[in-house]
């Protein structure tokens, strides 16, 4: 907790060392407390939101809600910018405004002491008085940021994919378990109880033998076609906008001339910075099949995988792609760009559908949407929701729904596909050594170089 803040501790022994002495019964505000539905100072969890674009606002609009936390730090490399999302700002100056006006609305004046905005992440992690952070940022920075937020001696809420190389993610989770600290992957459908509740069905045996997922990734949302009609236009050079650490924005990803759509959400179709749609959805849809699989520890051992991709312009992820990846028990998960977006499980005596977003489920039979799971099966729990299950995490020190682990495992079934498809092979995989056993190239990019100021 921050050390400058009045502990209820403190509070209750000084006002009893002052009026004790005097003969009178000491009142203290009920805000100290925690009256009026607040939770004391004390007890709160102090928050730093990492990246405050679109998904990053909306972490911290989300986490400011909850009662038990208060925002007091925001970090952002760009001052101020408008994104794909029509008519809204993000950026530090108005993440800073938006958690300033929150609090005066809220009628905490007294008792809150401001929001710093910094540009620079390893300042905001150097303030002790922080217990938890978001890392909101293009991917291509959530393992560094991670990895220096655990040796802060932070708890972390990370977007996913956890990592955008596989090398990252094994680091991450090292530094999070030496550091012992708490890590939830952005992963937030594995909080839905719907989607927890089918995956309990198929893994106390409801639709008989697993033997298939089959994951659905269409790419024919606006955004996807937006790209595609973009792939074969040439993107001119520009000025960095003023307020803009493009430099730190690129970070360890290699150098390369602004433009306007190598950034601010279109990032995420360019390799350097994400993995497209298979790292994007993808992490999302895949993630419910380790746990439905109960594969969360492990990952397949075989990928083939084969997809197009636009080449010669700035946007070079998958667009389209199909592939069949086998775990060591024999079930397949195979992947098509297949309508509606969600994930199936086959089993020999039936199947489950989820769709993805939202975990609306599909039977065959429809009767096992009607089923109990008793006390004595595979219960896998539920919260209130995906936050709420980290800060929870943070008070109890019991991992989260999507620990760094199980965010590291399925992170890295999305980078195999993609290695695979880049390198035109059927891949052999060792989950345990984490390597690649028939093919040098591939393994190689497990890992991929940083500039020379970053490294992991």
């Amino acid at each position: 907790m921050r050390k400058d803040r009045v502990t209820r501790r403190s509070v209750l022994k000084g006002a009893a060392a002052t009026f004790g002495a005097l003969g009178f019964p000491y009142i203290v505000p009920s805000s100290v407390l925690g009256g009026e539905g607040r939770v004391p100072p004390s007890e709160r969890i102090v928050m730093g939101f990492i990246g405050v674009g679109g998904m990053g606002t909306g972490n911290l609009r989300a986490f400011m809600g909850k009662p038990e936390v208060q925002a007091v730090a925001i970090c952002d490399v760009d001052r101020e910018t408008k994104t794909h999302v029509p008519a809204r700002d993000f950026g530090r100056v108005p993440a800073k405004a938006l958690v300033e006006r929150y609090y005066a609305e809220k009628n905490n004046a007294a008792e809150y002491k401001g929001c710093t905005a910094y540009d620079d992440f390893r300042e905001l992690l150097a303030d002790g008085g922080i217990d938890a952070v978001t890392v909101c940022t293009p991917d291509h920075w959530h393992g560094l940021i991670s990895i220096a937020a655990a040796q802060a001696g932070k708890d972390i809420y990370c977007e996913k994919p956890l990592t955008n190389t596989i090398a990252e993610g094994r680091a991450v989770c090292e530094a999070v378990k030496q550091n012992k600290r708490i890590l939830q992957t952005g992963s937030h459908e594995r909080s839905n109880p719907q989607g927890r509740f089918a995956c309990e069905l198929v893994r106390n045996g409801r639709i008989g033998k697993l033997h298939t997922i089959r994951i659905n990734l269409p790419v024919t949302d606006g955004h996807h076609k937006r790209v595609l009609e973009w792939a074969s236009q040439p993107q001119p050079v520009m000025e960095v906008p003023d307020g803009f650490d493009y430099n730190f924005w690129l970070g360890p990803a290699p150098d390369a001339p602004y433009t306007e759509k190598r950034c601010h959400f279109w990032w995420r179709f360019i390799l350097d910075y994400g993995g497209g749609e298979m790292t994007d959805r993808g992490a999302h849809v895949i993630d419910i099949g380790q746990l439905g699989g109960g594969y969360d520890a492990t990952g397949p051992v075989e990928f083939k995988a084969r997809g197009e991709r636009p080449t010669g312009g700035l946007f070079n992820t998958f667009m389209k792609f199909g592939f069949d990846c086998t775990y060591a028990n024999g079930v397949h998960m195979i992947g098509t760009n297949d309508e509606p977006r969600g994930l199936k499980f086959e089993g020999d005596e039936g199947w489950i559908f989820v769709h993805i977003h939202g975990c609306k489920l599909e039977a065959e039979p429809a009767s096992l949407l009607d089923e109990t799971i008793g006390t004595d099966e595979i219960q896998l729990g539920r919260t209130e929701d995906h936050r709420q299950n980290f800060l929870n995490s943070i008070r109890s020190r019991q991992e989260p729904f999507a620990m760094a682990e199980i965010g590291h495992r399925t992170a890295t079934i999305c980078h195999l596909l993609n290695i695979a498809m880049l390198t035109e092979t059927d891949l052999k995989w060792d989950p345990a050594a984490e390597q690649v056993t028939n093919c040098a190239e591939a393994n190689a990019m497990l890992k991929r170089p940083m500039r020379p100021m970053w490294s992991l």
